[in-house]
């Protein structure tokens, strides 16, 4: 390690110094005054050590000036003797070797300093709604310990651990005695990407993982269908995909490619959370699936376009069951989210079956009341499900996506029992000049009108990158590090992290270290980087 190299500069601002007061005192004839410069110089080098921050901000956090020097050569991850995970856990062997190249990524090997304790085991399971995520961390002079129930709590320790070490200008790496206590304050702390608009390839979607585990999200919700395109491939229904995407073979996600997404999720303690939005959102779906659709009439003829899906006849019902049935042995995530936002009346209206439907059901002209009847069967769903007062299960999670009310919207869920998420003010797929990560950063998601129970079934939030203007030119800076400020919002203390301009100096430091991990971030504002971005 070169540690030495940073004492030896020490020594010759000594040396130097000394040379300084003893020419003053040659020249002045007194004593006082070049003493007292030599001693601040001498003071000023030896005692001002680097503090580096985390982001998100853990819990409770207590750094001390004093520093170790870490030598990649002599550096390891272990397991605690008392571990119930061990060499052989694949989650946390993998991502010994993953932070070990992003600490030193000069180096490819070392010997021993972090020891990880894990209270139970679990390396091959999935993360989910209740898992544990909270670690315990120590940095002392000359070892570190890193204690959590789960490994999804030591992989957030790693990402914590791997913030804090830094490197001089001379090229020594360092930590500062360091102790830390963390979870997070919400357990669903999700990003959705939209790959309907516009297709994204698997490398835009792995390396967006990537970054979600940096920033510590632990929820990937896949807006994998929508009007324009069907690119997911069924194994029941490959006419969807076929006929329903950009492309039938180069705009696709095959198994293959879910499948790897997902164990790339889960090597990071994500969950994947795929979303099959209906009744509307599904004209590329009628492509590959005839008789699916409503079609649509006018002056009493059919005018060959289609609308939402057709709720009024048992062949829905059977294609929407065996898709589910797909999805949830693809997926094994608990939840499966079903859209059921934005549907358009006016065709089911200018439908005369749907309208007799409609008499012989008893929902008179309240298209409301067909939608719920459509929906009843749920697991996450937008907002307007609520919204239309529709029948739906006290177990289905809500999401909130419209603007400038979620308050209220916030208030009447809570009150009918519902858990809920926030999604509302994080659309940052709108973009507006300058740091509009602070608007992101104020959000409160639990301030609203209600009850302490209320407020507990707010159970997290998530970022959202709509994909009518995103594709993978520019998916990665639009998000990063503008989503951070969500990001942090859903896992730390709000008490401690309202003020955005103090917490600015530490995000502009989180965007330089992520642009040295190579996700290419956007800037902040006017600065530099130590490692600037060098490339796709």
């Amino acid at each position: 390690c070169r540690c030495f190299l940073t004492l030896y500069f020490k020594i010759i601002m000594i040396v130097l110094c000394n040379y300084i007061c003893s020419f003053s005192m040659a020249h002045t004839g007194t004593h006082s005054q070049p003493v007292r410069s030599c001693l601040l110089l001498v003071v000023v080098s030896v005692c001002v050590q680097q503090v580096h921050g985390v982001w998100p901000l853990p819990q409770q956090l207590h750094q001390s000036a004093d520093r170790g020097c870490l030598s990649p050569q002599r550096f390891s991850f272990t397991y605690g003797r008392d571990s119930a995970a061990q060499t052989g856990c694949s989650v946390l062997d993998a991502a010994f070797k993953r932070y070990f190249s992003i600490i030193f990524p000069d180096f490819t090997k070392g010997s021993g300093l972090l020891m990880l304790s894990v209270k139970t085991g679990g390396c091959d399971g999935y993360p989910d709604e209740d898992s544990d995520e909270s670690y315990n961390l120590s940095v002392s002079e000359g070892q570190a310990v890193l204690r959590s129930v789960t490994v999804w709590g030591a992989l957030r320790g790693l990402e914590s651990f791997s913030q804090l070490v830094y490197q001089d200008d001379y090229g020594s790496y360092f930590i500062n005695k360091t102790e830390i206590v963390d979870f997070p304050r919400f357990a669903f702390r999700g990003l959705l990407l939209d790959t309907s608009r516009h297709y994204l390839p698997l490398h835009a979607i792995l390396k967006t993982l990537d970054a979600m585990a940096y920033s510590k999200f632990n929820v990937f919700h896949w807006h994998i269908v929508d009007d324009p395109s069907f690119p997911y491939q069924s194994r029941t229904f490959p006419d969807l995909s076929n006929k329903g995407a950009f492309h039938p073979f180069t705009h696709i996600y095959t198994q293959s490619d879910v499948m790897r997404v997902i164990e790339h999720a889960r090597m990071r303690g994500i969950r994947v959370v795929p979303e099959f939005d209906s009744p509307g959102h599904t004209q590329s779906w009628g492509k590959g699936q005839p008789g699916l659709l409503t079609p649509c009439y006018k002056g009493g003829v059919p005018s060959g376009s289609f609308g939402p899906v057709d709720p009024t006849i048992d062949t829905t019902y059977k294609f929407m069951e065996s898709l589910l049935k797909e999805v949830k042995f693809v997926f094994p995530d608990s939840y499966v989210h079903l859209g059921g936002d934005e549907v358009s009346f006016a065709c089911w209206q200018s439908n005369p079956n749907v309208r007799k439907f409609m008499e012989k059901m008893g929902f008179g002209k309240d298209f409301t009341k067909l939608e719920s009847f459509y929906m009843e069967r749920t697991s996450i769903v937008w907002q307007d499900v609520f919204d239309y007062h529709e029948r739906i299960p006290q177990d289905t999670v809500l999401e909130i996506w419209k603007g400038e009310k979620y308050q209220a919207e916030l208030s009447r869920m809570t009150q009918a029992g519902h858990r809920v998420l926030l999604s509302a003010p994080w659309y940052i797929n709108h973009i507006s000049y300058g740091q509009d990560w602070r608007n992101s950063y104020a959000v409160q998601p639990q301030n609203f009108s209600g009850t302490e129970e209320q407020k507990k079934l707010v159970i997290g939030g998530e970022v959202a990158m709509w994909g009518e203007y995103v594709d993978a030119t520019n998916l990665t800076p639009r998000l990063w590090p503008r989503a951070c400020a969500a990001a942090e919002r859903l896992w730390s203390n709000e008490e401690k992290t309202l003020n955005a301009d103090l917490a600015f100096p530490r995000l502009e430091e989180f965007r330089c270290e992520l642009l040295r991990r190579g996700i290419q971030a956007e800037p902040l504002f006017v600065g530099h980087c130590k490692h600037e971005y060098d490339g796709l």
